[in-house]
């Protein structure tokens, strides 16, 4: 999806969103954002089932969600964030999702979506190869893979970087606060690109003579 599309698709969502039909809202977002937050999923949990659990809970967190967000960010910021919140909850959650509620309004429309976006992006995930660094940036903790993703893979910025990877519960970071966790997660980034330096050099995939440039 080029910029221009995805300008489009945020003001398709938000139209939506602001008319009342938050179903419709829902579902565009579902399927103009499902694959990539999907492969972000599956790439931080990797077992095929655990990353399909995870996005109905991030789908289930849309649309709890979006009654209340405030568009402070891209829709596809707040995406992000739903799904970051999605795994942590997956992950903090033993018995996974035994505390789920109620079933939502028109779910099944939106079950069925998020199924159909789960198959096509697993088909597709599967017929790709994972090279040597990827594997080598999977063995990396999770907050630091989920740093990895939506800077290099997704390009988000460092200001909607600290909005996502922000896990409090409470008031959003605003001012300087989010200007000071956009600078904490900057540091954060090159010590993690530091470490896959290192990692790559003891694997054989960086050349001694790189050193030098």
């Amino acid at each position: 999806m080029n910029p221009q599309q995805r300008e489009e698709l945020e003001v398709t969502i938000r139209s939506h969103a602001e008319g009342g039909d938050l179903a419709g809202a829902a579902e565009i977002a579902l399927r103009g954002y499902g694959r990539e937050i999907f492969e972000f999923l599956a790439a931080l949990h990797r077992q095929d089932d655990d990353a399909a659990e995870v996005f109905s809970l991030f789908a289930e967190g849309l649309w709890r969600g979006l009654p209340r967000f405030g568009w402070r960010s891209s829709f596809r910021t707040w995406a992000y964030a739903v799904a970051r919140k999605a795994s942590l909850r997956f992950r903090r959650d033993a018995r996974r999702r035994a505390a789920r509620g109620a079933p939502l309004p028109d779910s099944s429309r939106l079950e069925a979506i998020a199924a159909e976006v789960r198959t096509q992006t697993q088909s597709w995930l599967q017929t790709e190869r994972k090279n040597r660094f990827t594997a080598l940036r999977e063995s990396l903790p999770s907050e630091d893979q989920a740093l990895l993703l939506l800077r290099v893979d997704r390009q988000l910025s460092w200001i909607d970087l600290a909005r996502v990877l922000h896990e409090d519960d409470g008031a959003p970071l605003e001012g300087d606060a989010l200007k000071r966790e956009a600078a904490r997660l900057r540091k954060r980034f090159q010590l993690i690109k530091e470490k896959l330096y290192e990692m790559g050099r003891r694997e054989g995939l960086v050349r001694r003579d790189d050193d030098d440039t």
